[in-house]
C-alpha cells in the first residue's frame, strides 16, 4: 500500500541551523498519526513541509507516492491549522467561505459554513456575521479550523490545537477533527502534548527531538547534566543514585535514548550485572484505547520512562501510582543525540 507521505534525504535549515534531519521516513494514509517531542524539537517545521508552505533544504518529500512541494498541484488537499491561526478581518462567515469560494466552489455555501460552524460549537445564527475582533481566543481557534473542515481537506494537520483555548472549546476541537476522521476519512497528523487525547484516538505515534525522529521503541529519553566517571559518563540524582553509560560518539551529544525493550523491572532490588539498577517510581498510567494496550510511567527526579504491557502483563505487576519498583538497563545507550 502506497503510503500518505514519505520522507527521503530531508535537512532542513533556518540559517545555518538544522531544525530537521530525517533520512526515510513513511506515514501511513488515513487514521491519525501523532506527532510528539519537547518545544524546538522540530514538530511544527515538519507540519510545515507536510503542509507544502515550506520547500526543504535538502531532500524530497512524495504524498502518495508523488514528489511533492510548495504550492504544488496537491496544496488543496491538504490543510495547516497552525497553533496560532491567522484570520482574516472580515465576518465569521467571509472567513471559512474564503477557501471554498477561491477554489470556485460557491454552490451551497452558506450551507456548508453553518454545518462546519456546528461541528465546532458555534451557533449559525449568533457567529455567522460577527467579525474577527469580536472572538474570544477559543472562538478564533474553533472558527480558524472550521475554515479548513469546510475544505473536506485530504490530509489535516494540526500544530498544538488545544495549547491555548479554553477546555470547551479544546474538548469541542477534539470531536470535530475526529468527526472529519471517521466521516470523510481525513488523515490526521496531529503535534500535541495532550497525552491522554493522543492514546485516545492516535493510530501511530512518531517521536521527535532536536529534528531527528525516533523510532516509537527508543521514546525514553535521558538528559545530562553529565560528569565524567572514569570510563563512564554519570548522571547523579538528589537521592545519592548514580546513573552510568558509555559515552557517546562525539562530545556534541548529550541525550540517551534507553530502548524499552532493554528495560527489566523488579518488585524488590536484586543484584545485576554490569547494567544500571535504580529506583523509579510509578507516575501515571495512561490507556491506548485502540489498542488496550496500557502505558506506565515510571519517574526518578527528571528522568521518566514510559514502557506499554498488555492487560494480562500489566495486572501482573500492580502498577499503581506511588508504587515504588526497581528499573534495571544497560549502561550502554541504544543511540545518542
Amino acid at each position: 500500500m502506497i503510503p500518505l507521505y514519505e520522507i527521503k534525504n530531508l535537512i532542513h535549515k533556518y540559517g545555518e541551523k538544522v531544525a530537521l534531519k530525517i533520512d526515510n521516513l513513511t506515514i501511513s494514509d488515513r487514521g491519525v498519526t501523532a506527532l510528539l517531542g519537547p518545544n524546538g524539537a522540530g514538530k511544527s517545521t515538519l507540519l510545515r513541509l507536510l503542509a507544502l508552505v515550506e520547500k526543504p533544504t535538502q531532500g524530497q518529500i512524495y504524498l502518495r507516492g508523488e514528489p511533492v512541494g510548495p504550492f504544488c498541484k496537491a496544496f488543496r488537499k491538504v490543510t495547516l491549522l497552525p497553533q496560532q491561526p491567522y484570520l482574516l478581518k472580515r465576518s465569521v462567515f467571509e472567513n471559512i467561505a474564503y477557501g471554498l469560494k477561491i477554489r470556485g466552489k460557491k454552490k451551497n455555501l452558506r450551507q456548508k459554513v453553518c454545518e462546519v460552524l456546528s461541528w465546532v460549537g458555534l451557533d449559525p445564527d449568533q457567529f455567522l456575521h460577527r467579525p474577527w475582533y469580536a472572538l474570544s481566543g477559543g472562538e478564533a481557534q474553533r472558527v480558524a479550523l472550521a475554515s479548513r473542515l469546510v475544505l473536506q481537506p485530504e490530509v489535516l494537520l494540526l500544530d498544538e490545537p488545544t495549547a491555548s483555548v479554553d477546555a470547551k472549546s479544546a474538548q469541542l476541537i477534539k470531536e470535530a477533527v475526529t468527526k472529519a476522521v471517521s466521516l470523510w476519512g481525513t488523515s490526521l497528523i496531529i503535534a500535541t502534548h495532550d497525552w491522554a487525547w493522543i492514546n485516545e484516538i492516535a493510530d501511530r505515534t512518531l517521536y521527535l527531538i532536536k529534528g531527528h525522529v525516533l523510532p516509537s521503541e527508543m521514546s525514553n529519553l535521558i538528559f545530562g547534566p553529565w560528569t565524567v566517571n572514569g570510563r563512564f559518563w554519570e548522571k547523579r540524582f538528589r537521592d545519592g543514585q548514580r546513573l552510568l553509560l558509555e559515552p557517546p560518539p562525539s562530545k556534541d551529544m548529550d541525550i540517551a535514548l534507553i530502548s524499552s525493550s532493554s528495560v527489566e523491572i523488579f518488585g524488590n532490588p536484586k543484584p545485576v550485572h554490569d547494567q544500571n539498577l535504580l529506583s523509579f517510581w510509578v507516575t501515571r498510567l495512561n490507556l491506548k484505547t485502540k489498542s488496550g494496550q496500557i502505558l506506565v510511567t515510571f519517574s526518578l527526579e527528571d528522568v521518566s520512562f514510559t514502557l506499554e504491557f498488555s492487560k494480562e502483563k500489566f495486572s501482573s505487576y500492580g502498577f499503581v501510582p506511588g508504587k515504588k519498583v526497581w528499573l534495571s538497563f544497560p549502561k550502554k545507550a541504544s543511540a545518542w543525540l
